[in-house]
């Protein structure tokens, strides 16, 4: 009766609901004590946690600030750090630049050789080409020469890639 009595009615006072129910039951002043206490121990805990959280938002706004301010410190001095090599690379790319020009050339040069060796080791070998012994001799002395040259054309690149391969290297290993 009285569930429906307070579902049905305008909200009541409190006090008055208070008053009623110790007129009705003086022993669930107790009851009532315990259940302020707790109410007020439950509005403490939710008063400590919003200033809690108001306190670690705040510092986590700070936090993100200080973030912010050292990653743009962090950034400008790996510029200004990377700047300082800069010279270096350049230099090694220029050398890198030029030592594969150089090796371009080289093979070419190489190739080009080793045609000439070819053309004229096939004349030699032609049956029906008609030299004289001193001729054959001279074109003999030639190929040889040539295939000299050829291998010393061949040992200049071994080196020259390895100069290219160990620049390469260079840079790879002052790369930032």
């Amino acid at each position: 009766m009285v569930v429906s009595w307070l579902a049905g009615c305008a909200p009541a006072d409190r006090e008055q609901l208070v008053r009623e129910a110790l007129k009705a039951d003086p022993a669930f002043a107790s009851v009532l004590d315990r259940h302020r206490e707790i109410a007020n121990r439950i509005e403490t805990y939710r008063q400590e946690l919003a200033l809690k959280r108001k306190t670690v938002e705040e510092t986590i706004a700070h936090l993100r600030k200080d973030l912010a301010a050292a990653t743009a410190s962090v950034r400008s001095k790996t510029l200004e750090a990377k700047k300082r090599l800069q010279p270096e690379r350049d230099t090694l790319a220029l050398s890198l630049s030029l030592a594969g020009e150089e090796l371009r050339a080289k093979r070419a040069q190489r190739a080009s050789l080793g045609r000439s060796i070819a053309q004229l080791g096939k004349s030699l070998g032609q049956q029906d080409t008609v030299l004289t012994p001193q001729e054959r001799s001279r074109q003999q002395a030639q190929l040889e020469e040539m295939a000299r040259d050829a291998a010393r054309f061949d040992q200049e690149l071994a080196a020259m890639r390895e100069h290219v391969r160990l620049l390469k290297i260079k840079l790879l290993l002052i790369k930032l």
